[in-house]
């Protein structure tokens, strides 16, 4: 297996993706990122995540007839981003079993601080059947050789927030 740093085994922990910036149309009437740009950035971060470490993307979903469907997000929204500002997503493999995977992904911004977090669960589908599916050989492996890696890692400080209004006393 080759993942995104080109050599065969233990992948990066957690998996940084490339840089990117916000462009105009992702501004809202306040000023910053609007929340749904937000969720698409962390979006097609998961996308290119499963193609790159994974090989998991759209030619593989369209070869195999599966894919990944989103059962649940959390997303937590930290700091604005403006328009042109840098930002990366890191991503880390919190658990998987034979048909689901469980992310959390951590928007941050050129210097490194957090703008947004999401915590995810994905879940293989037959595209056919509609149901849910066992990974691939190939992926399954894939992903046990990355939850190796990710387990050195700490569990992140947001991993199962609850939503709601904290009061004090």
């Amino acid at each position: 297996m080759t993942n995104s740093d080109g050599h065969d085994g233990p992948y990066a922990a957690p998996v940084k993706l490339a840089l990117r910036r916000v462009p105009p149309e992702w501004i809202d009437y306040n000023g910053h990122m609007n929340v749904a740009y937000y969720t698409m950035a962390t979006d097609q971060a998961i996308d290119i995540f499963l193609e790159q470490e994974l090989g998991m993307g759209e030619a593989y979903a369209a070869r195999v007839n599966q894919g990944p469907y989103s059962l649940q997000n959390n997303a937590c929204y930290i700091a604005e981003l403006l328009e042109g500002a840098g930002f990366t997503v890191e991503v880390q493999l919190i658990d998987h079993d034979e048909k689901r995977m469980h992310l959390y992904l951590e928007l941050k911004n050129e210097a490194g601080h957090v703008a947004a977090t999401t915590e995810c669960l994905l879940m293989n589908v037959d595209h056919i059947t509609r149901r849910s599916a066992p990974y691939e050989s190939t992926i399954a492996k894939r992903l046990q050789t990355m939850q190796s890696s990710h387990n050195a890692l700490p569990r992140p400080k947001g991993l199962g927030a609850v939503v709601g209004i904290r009061r004090k006393g």
